[in-house]
């Protein structure tokens, strides 16, 4: 049986139930975020990835023994309903179930990051008025993509504005062409900085030039840019991101926190020899095995991956030898 009763509901009716977590003091949902208010990101925050029972079920409990064991890495905060957390493959029941469990063990110095894209903006401002009721602390709004030859500038910039206009809780952009086939347009980017209630960017191109330039052009703003994999945030950090949302660090949190660490210190060889261990391992559970040698790699580090979401399949013997060595290879089996 669902650990909470009441999803069957519609999105924004009977969350309460959900959330057994008050709302923090002073968060007003029925009206926008204040204009010029913003969220510290600086850090990094690991996408969860969703435990998945053998029958397909979400497993709330290995969620929650995960997350214990997250609170002693000095994490920023946390993602819920991103790419990793195979977020496409969650009802929307199920997303906002997965957030109010998240955020109910979270300690209260953390951040939650929700992810909010829909194809519609009808949908994806439901979205997130919905997971702003029950306890994220801002909206990571993926570009839609279906329809992506109509995907102009014009068009991205009306859609985040006018999700902006109406989340109670700051938005961040979020480019993935890697998922959607769309690059955020840089001067979409720099268009959308100057609303008040989107605050940043998470970027997983991986262009660092374009990152580069994107600080550069937005520093008067109030706007914060996020990498978007660990596979470059040794360089993310070199041009002036503030922090990352990174996979890997669903497995390997701890180094990732001391690599941010080493760059704001100025330690770029100990930062430099410590990224280079980590792109290999980043490869394999992002582009080249993708979520289900993530979760593979989380059983060896004694976290709960459990299985994927169908039409997602385990690796296969090959997939898991070639997965042990992009770590072992690298020092961290």
């Amino acid at each position: 049986m669902a650990p909470y009763p009441g999803l069957l509901a519609p999105l924004r009716l009977g969350l309460a139930a959900l959330c057994r977590r008050p709302l923090r003091q002073g968060r007003e949902l029925s009206t926008p975020a204040t204009p010029g208010t913003s969220l510290d990101l600086r850090g990094i925050f690991p996408p969860l990835a969703t435990p998945f029972t053998a029958r397909g079920e979400v497993d709330y409990g290995r969620l929650e023994e995960n997350l214990h064991r997250y609170a002693r890495i000095p994490f920023r905060g946390f993602v819920v309903q991103g790419s990793t957390g195979e977020c496409p493959y969650l009802t929307p029941q199920e997303r906002l179930a997965v957030l109010s469990c998240v955020r109910q063990a979270l300690p209260p110095d953390r951040l939650l990051l929700a992810g909010t894209g829909c194809e519609s903006t009808q949908g994806t401002i439901a979205m997130s008025l919905s997971v702003a009721e029950a306890g994220a602390d801002a909206a990571l709004v993926v570009t839609p993509c279906y329809y992506r030859g109509s995907m102009t500038s014009a068009a991205l910039i009306h859609h985040y504005t006018q999700v902006a206009d109406a989340s109670p809780v700051p938005v961040v952009l979020y480019s993935v062409p890697a998922n959607t086939g769309l690059e955020l347009p840089l001067q979409a980017v720099l268009t959308l900085s100057q609303h008040p209630n989107i605050v940043g960017l998470k970027d997983s191109g991986g262009d660092i030039t374009r990152l580069g330039l994107i600080v550069h052009k937005t520093r008067m703003e109030d706007f914060q840019a996020l990498v978007g994999s660990a596979g470059f945030l040794m360089a993310g950090y070199a041009v002036g991101a503030c922090g990352g949302i990174c996979a890997l660090a669903n497995i390997l949190g701890a180094p990732l926190c001391e690599l941010e660490r080493l760059c704001h210190e100025g330690r770029w060889q100990e930062a430099r020899d410590l990224q280079l261990r980590l792109i290999e391992p980043n490869a394999a559970v992002t582009q080249k095995l993708g979520i289900p040698a993530l979760k593979q790699a989380m059983e060896w580090f004694g976290y709960h991956g459990g299985s994927c979401r169908a039409p997602l399949r385990p690796l296969n013997e090959a997939e898991v030898q070639e997965l042990r060595r992009d770590f072992s290879a690298n020092g961290w089996l």
